[in-house]
């Protein structure tokens, strides 16, 4: 079985956020980690190439510093990573960003390819279904368990308070939850390996059937018109009631919200 695992290379809030003139992250001058939910997804992987052997591939679309986050992969467990990078892949929306990666695994063999629900930079969680869609396989999103059947996935989705069970054959997608499970540390040996390891470098020449007008910043349809690291909180409801009607009406509120 053939795994390919799509992680991203994101911001680290804690190191604060910087923009780029035209509204787009400036990746570069910023600390990074790895998704939390693609990390889940890779962790998944793994599990499954742990119980019916498999090999798994880390792709990432990104800066050429995005390699850091494939090496990571890799020191998990991952048995190889893909890096595409290219100038003109700068700026991409979920719709270019989709397009890149779709064009980029059309070169790889797969079985079933797993990524993040949503990245917390963007939180669309879009980018996953909009692969399946361009390369014409099978979407479950916000998995919460994996299990393989023959030639198919088996995928519980959660939904609301309970959750779906679903049967695809695959080639399949799946959009994997962090609360999917608890990703694996890496190993020293794991470290060793993976830093002397090569990565497999695309650009804009290596994607398949994939349009300049669908790439990069000119080819996104979603364009930012203003963005900020200072989020406005809202005035809130306003009330006046005597002390009684106080409690009451903040303990409903709490059960609304399922704090209580």
């Amino acid at each position: 079985m053939k795994i390919v695992v799509c992680i991203k290379q994101v911001p680290d809030t804690k190191g604060g956020v910087k923009f780029n003139p035209d509204g787009t992250l400036d990746r570069g001058a910023m600390l990074t980690i790895m998704n939390p939910d693609d990390k889940a997804g890779l962790e998944a992987a793994l599990r499954l190439k742990d119980q019916y052997g498999a090999e798994v591939t880390a792709i990432t679309m990104g800066l050429p510093k995005a390699e850091e986050v494939l090496r990571e992969a890799m020191a998990m467990g991952a048995d190889k990573g893909i890096l595409v990078t290219d100038r003109m892949l700068g700026g991409a929306d979920t719709w270019a960003t989709s397009q890149t990666l779709a064009g980029a695994i059309r070169n790889l063999e797969y079985d079933l390819i797993i990524s993040g629900r949503q990245a917390i930079d963007g939180d669309t969680a879009q980018v996953g279904p909009q692969i399946s869609e361009h390369l014409g396989i099978p979407v479950i999103s916000y998995a919460q368990d994996i299990k393989i059947e023959g030639d198919s996935v088996i995928v519980e989705r959660q939904f609301d308070d309970r959750y779906h069970v679903l049967k695809a054959k695959m080639p399949c997608l799946i959009t994997a939850l962090s609360e999917l499970n608890e990703p694996r540390y890496m190993t020293p040996g794991g470290i060793f390996d993976a830093y002397s390891a090569e990565i497999t470098v695309y650009g804009r020449n290596d994607l398949v059937d994939v349009e300049d007008s669908n790439l990069g910043l000119k080819g996104s349809p979603t364009q930012i018109a203003r963005a900020s690291d200072r989020v406005r909180k809202g005035v809130g409801a306003k009330v006046t009631l005597d002390p009684t009607e106080s409690v009451d009406y903040i303990m409903e509120r709490l059960k609304e919200k399922h704090i209580i």
